[in-house]
């Protein structure tokens, strides 16, 4: 499959200029035909043949398969979520902070990478500093300053802001040599450009699959690195997360799985697994060099009103707006489709996948 090919399989690229991704993406036919394809069989036709819960348990499994095979990591590794809050409320939530633990993130965090920590602040007296970065960089000494005696770092792969892309490896390296554990947001990533999990070095990672993934919501992972997995107490149980339901003393799973609950729907992990084989079927660095190309000539067309970095560091483009809500009102009426952004003060940003076209990025130009 070529990005055409790609293209053709999403009917809102033939209403608009859709360079939103980095917010959600619109699902390809594919992947909601999948998802109803499941649904149907699990309803209509399973209850007589292999069963409504052996359906759905090799569902888990096969979809668990997919998404580590394309993080780079084991099944056992990747425990199922709803989506990045899930997963990053989750690790929060099973960390045994104590009173006076240092929890370190930097200042360009979704609020799904802020609010679960505010609550275990409030909850266990926690002293959380918040490292201040510049243009959607932060600097490697100021980390070692502030993380050597942090219990925990929280940080973005990719600056939702910016659009910056952090040097995850080297911060794991510095987070472990203080003794800290480290947790990533990984949204942004994963669908815009390669990402091996294993290489990361990182015992916590969250992410969601409907975004740079084209998958639907409602289908997140959680990636526990395997020799962390004891340091974390689960605060919920539920039946898919034991060895043996109906064991007494019960025992939780071994992997990353201990923390699933009970009968969520696969239908949208479903749907994630079918946009994994989509974009594999591109090719990872096919996809990532098409966003580069397009992301340059929208960075050349922006000129002075450009935010983020000028060499590509990811598909995510923020420029400056004087009215960035109104901006993005008037861009809506000529058929263009991006969002205002909380900070930094007077911003817009563009969102810029490999289906989109030379087209899309040259009508957004033109309505600016």
């Amino acid at each position: 499959m070529d990005p055409a090919d790609l293209r053709a399989t999403m009917p809102v690229t033939s209403e608009v200029a859709y360079l939103n991704t980095g917010a959600s993406s619109p699902a390809p036919r594919p992947v909601v035909e999948a998802m109803t394809d499941w649904i149907e069989y699990h309803n209509f036709e399973a209850p007589a043949e292999a069963g409504i819960y052996p359906h759905a348990w090799d569902t888990y499994e096969a979809v668990r398969e997919t998404i580590a095979g394309f993080l780079g990591t084991t099944p056992e590794s990747i425990g199922l979520t709803g989506s990045t809050a899930e997963g990053i409320s989750v690790i929060a939530s099973s960390i045994d902070f104590e009173p006076g633990d240092v929890l370190v993130r930097t200042d360009l965090e979704h609020p799904a990478g802020i609010l679960p920590f505010d609550r275990m602040a409030d909850l266990h007296g926690l002293e959380v500093r918040t490292l201040e970065t510049t243009n959607g960089r932060l600097d490697l000494d100021d980390l070692r300053d502030v993380v050597a005696d942090a219990r925990l770092l929280a940080m973005s792969s990719i600056s939702w802001s910016h659009g910056t892309r952090l040097p995850v490896e080297e911060v794991v390296e510095i987070a472990h040599e203080a003794g800290a554990q480290v947790l990533i947001d990984a949204v942004q990533s994963p669908g815009q450009r390669p990402v091996d999990l294993e290489s990361w070095g990182a015992d916590f990672v969250a992410g969601s699959g409907h975004k740079w993934l084209l998958g639907p919501w409602g289908a997140g992972f959680l990636y526990v690195a395997p020799d962390t997995i004891d340091s974390l107490t689960p605060r919920r149980i539920g039946y898919r997360g034991v060895e043996d339901p109906t064991g007494s003393p019960y025992e939780y799973k071994a992997g990353t799985a201990r923390f699933e609950l009970g009968t969520t729907s696969p239908a949208p992990h479903v749907g994630l697994a079918t946009a994994i084989d989509l974009l594999e079927s591109v090719g990872m660095q096919s996809v990532q060099a098409r966003i580069e190309r397009l992301t340059d000539r929208l960075k050349a067309g922006l000129g002075d009103r450009l935010i983020s970095p000028r060499d590509y560091e990811s598909g995510l483009v923020t420029f400056q707006a004087e009215a960035p809500e109104a901006t993005v009102e008037a861009l809506a009426e000529a058929g263009v489709v991006v969002r205002p952004l909380p900070f930094p003060p007077g911003a817009v940003r563009a969102s810029v996948h490999a289906f989109n076209t030379v087209d899309d990025i040259d009508r957004l130009l033109e309505a600016l």
